[in-house]
């Protein structure tokens, strides 16, 4: 394998920030969404969904750029960030800390699987696994496990993108079978040691942050140049940081999320063509 793009989490302003950067570096002749792999964790699933459908980049980073329509910003606010790592943190064995976010996420009041579900399915344009390799990580809730969907899963594309988007204490776990599942973010926000194996990888991540036992990006990408990988990693500038502001699930800032991808683009196109061709 020769090329792998990991797409990390970061709500909804990281969805949009995602979407400009790619965008952009299309625009300048960069197509790293044609990638032979795609791994996606939480918005970085619905990332990687939209990346390998047939729609281009240029409508949706378009689709972005309108307006919320009244849609109410969720919030991870700092009780449920110290539910979260309170959960995660009184331990050192990372499988029992998933568990413990999942009990937390289980017993949480959101709303219904249904109406998130909805929300998922009308955010995927093509709702078939794509032909090319699509990673999509979630944990399950009950034993902690860390579970990666693919094509070969017998999940459907829907279900997969929405437990990996299903952030513990905002939105529902969803069922699969008789398995319930979080964010794959409660295992890394980033993941981006699925990438192993190929040769060049480049990494998209809203946020690098860890807590407990979780690893962090800087072990995984160490681990990926260690096995002989070409590694790139992307993150938000100044100007990206201050348009996604502190509520990563505020849909107001995706217009200003999504330019600062686009722009940022421009900065970091020369590392990225000097990974990428």
């Amino acid at each position: 394998m020769e090329r792998a793009l990991v797409l990390g989490g970061g709500g909804v302003t990281g969805i949009a920030w995602e979407l400009g950067l790619l965008a952009g570096l299309a625009e300048r002749g960069l197509a790293v969404s044609d990638a032979d792999l795609v791994v996606g964790t939480s918005a970085g699933a619905l990332v990687g969904a939209l990346v390998c459908s047939e729609v281009p980049l240029q409508r949706l980073y378009e689709a972005q750029l309108t307006p919320p329509r009244g849609k109410a910003a969720a919030r991870l606010g700092w009780v449920a960030l110290a539910r979260l790592a309170w959960a995660g943190g009184r331990t050192r064995d990372a499988v029992r800390a998933r568990a413990r976010i999942g009990a937390m996420a289980v017993s949480a009041r959101t709303p219904s699987e249904a109406s998130q579900r909805a929300v998922i399915e009308a955010r995927l344009p093509v709702r078939e696994w794509p032909a090319r390799r699509l990673l999509v990580t979630a944990v399950d809730a009950s034993s902690g496990e860390f579970v990666v969907f693919d094509s070969d899963s017998g999940v459907s594309l829907v279900d997969a993108v929405g437990a990996s988007c299903a952030v513990p204490g905002v939105w529902p776990p969803v069922t699969i079978g008789e398995r319930r599942y979080v964010d794959g973010g409660m295992r890394s926000t980033v993941n981006a040691d699925l990438a192993a194996g190929a040769e060049r990888v480049l990494v998209i991540a809203p946020t690098s942050g860890a807590f407990g036992p979780m690893p962090r990006l800087s072990a995984q990408v160490a681990g990926l140049r260690l096995a002989g990988a070409r590694v790139a990693v992307v993150t938000p500038d100044a100007a990206a940081r201050t348009a996604i502001g502190r509520n990563m699930l505020d849909p107001a800032r995706r217009m200003g999320s999504a330019r600062a991808g686009w722009a940022q683009a421009a900065a970091v196109a020369d590392e990225v063509a000097t990974l990428w061709e």
